[in-house]
């Protein structure tokens, strides 16, 4: 993971996953519109998941 997609994970988490695919970034957009906090640490996981 590279600083710069932390970086982005910090400031848009949905636009952080968007090569994961459509249900992580829908996952990670419906957390983020119930908080920031929880749309920023579904991004990290996702972001930092080794099998995808």
């Amino acid at each position: 993971m590279s600083f710069w997609r932390v970086l982005f994970s910090i400031l848009f988490p949905p636009l952080a996953v968007f090569d994961k695919g459509c249900g992580s970034i829908l996952i990670v957009f419906l957390l983020t519109l119930c908080g920031w906090v929880p749309g920023v640490i579904a991004a990290l996981v996702i972001l930092n998941n080794p099998k995808s």
